[in-house]
């Protein structure tokens, strides 16, 4: 997602939550048809004195008023235009400036369902395994079917240690169930070291109000160490404040050159250029993924089309339009999308994505779904969690069979792999060896990251 702070003014591309309106609440301030002037409001006012004067309860003013602008906001079919009430637009504004309790997973609207467009790194959604594109079908049993996004977060977000359980459909999967603690999400999201042969890594998580603060610190810190190449990774980025991604591209981006298009409906352009010098003059590599999104996407289309900068990794999420903010005198918000935001070189990317110059995926193993620790899985089951204990034993080296049927054979398989790791054998899956298993797998996904290696190969042809 990406907004722009303005005052109490954001300006956002959204792959997530926001909010605006175009005009305030007083347009809405009703009394009689006959003496408004504006013909087109006309069948809205009457319905209005009608409710009021006929309607066999007592009618709450507010409750109508709520109802009329929610209606106008759903008319538009658009995923990132949306009305939030006071309590989800503190929540919005806690997502873009500060720490909150939760999850950790940005969500949009799409065709309908409610999905992960990605999860926070270090997050309770992250380490459960929830990945982009799921579709969340149930919270705590409730479904989400026909809400908006905002009234889905609610219900996901909660008090640091209470327990939310989704069911999501994963394609090519089916439908998973996960039981997620929730917990303070962190608001740092800039993380750099220096991976091997003076070449720095950056991991930006998402685009909040100190991410450029953050990314300039780790620049510098980086640059203290002497790098000789960067390695900039936005995967499982989902965006954030544009005012941000335009400031951190300008780090990388030779001053005049292009960072972005707005483009509004009747066609006129804003341009926005590097206004400085780039600090960065060593070679770098853009690392991307299907969780990259909107800020996320600017940044690596402006880094590749102005300054020749190489993508690695996966095709991008595909969000590109913009979405403006204002809050209500009550603390209520509406979001609309108000423009779209174009590359350098002009292309629109909103539902295509930025496809990398070096296509590389992450083993099969990395994209297994989350085991429920809670649940058991023993000799005589047959499910499609065990067919992913399965594929994770697999992958560490043990030799089974991957059909989902729980026999003797892998009950003994489980017995070595408890053996192995000095756990209870029991044989079954579940608890300490669940949470065991998946731990491995996590540590063997770091260790062979495709991804991350290829875009060290490029970035070393680069330093040569």
């Amino acid at each position: 997602m990406l907004y722009i702070k303005k005052r109490n003014f954001f300006i956002a591309i959204v792959l997530t939550v926001i909010i605006t309106c175009g005009f305030t609440l007083t347009l809405l301030n009703f009394t009689s048809a006959s003496e408004k002037e504006n013909d087109s409001f006309e069948k809205l006012y009457s319905a209005y004195d009608t409710l009021k004067q006929e309607y066999y309860k007592k009618i709450d003013d507010e409750k109508l008023v709520e109802g009329a602008v929610k209606g106008m906001v759903e008319s538009l079919d658009d995923p990132y235009t949306s009305y939030m009430d006071l309590k989800e637009s503190e929540g919005f504004e806690e997502n873009i400036s500060s720490s909150f309790e939760g999850i950790g997973a940005e969500v949009t609207e799409t065709n309908g369902y409610i999905m992960i467009v990605s999860p926070i790194k270090g997050s309770p959604a992250e380490k459960a395994g929830l990945k982009p594109r799921d579709k969340i079908l149930k919270v705590d049993n409730k479904s989400v079917e026909g809400m908006s996004v905002n009234e889905a977060v609610s219900l996901i977000r909660g008090e640091k240690g209470t327990k939310v359980s989704l069911e999501i459909e994963r394609d090519g999967v089916g439908t998973l169930t996960f039981t997620i603690t929730r917990d303070t999400i962190p608001i740092e999201t800039v993380y750099s070291e220096v991976v091997e042969n003076k070449i720095g890594k950056i991991q930006i998580t998402k685009f909040s109000e100190n991410t450029g603060k953050e990314l300039a610190d780790a620049l510098t810190e980086l640059k203290e160490k002497k790098v000789k190449g960067i390695v900039l990774d936005l995967r499982q980025n989902p965006g954030g404040l544009m005012d941000q991604a335009i400031t951190m591209s300008n780090m990388f981006v030779d001053k005049g050159k292009k960072i972005l298009q707005v483009e509004a409906k009747d066609g006129s352009k804003d341009i926005y250029k590097a206004e400085n010098q780039p600090i960065v003059d060593v070679p770098v590599v853009v690392i991307t993924d299907n969780g990259t999104a909107s800020a996320a996407e600017i940044m690596a289309a402006a880094l590749n089309e102005s300054e020749g900068i190489p993508i690695v990794g996966e095709k991008t999420f595909g969000k590109g339009t913009v979405q403006s903010a204002k809050t209500f005198e009550d603390g209520s918000s509406m979001k609309y999308t108000i423009a779209k935001w174009l590359t350098p070189s002009g292309k629109w990317i909103h539902e295509k994505g930025i496809e990398p110059q070096y296509k590389v995926t992450l083993p099969e193993y990395a994209h297994l779904p989350y085991l429920n620790p809670e649940k058991t899985l023993q000799e005589g089951d047959v499910s499609t969690e065990v067919k992913t204990a399965e594929k994770m034993l697999q992958a560490l080296g043990y030799k089974t069979d991957v059909d989902g049927y729980f026999d003797k054979a892998l009950k003994n398989t489980v017995v070595a792999f408890q053996r192995d790791h000095q756990l209870k054998q029991t044989g079954k899956i579940s608890q300490d060896t669940t949470i065991k298993l998946m731990d491995l797998v996590r540590e063997k996904i770091e260790k062979n990251d495709t991804q991350m290696k290829k875009a060290i190969e490029v970035l070393k042809s680069k330093m040569e």
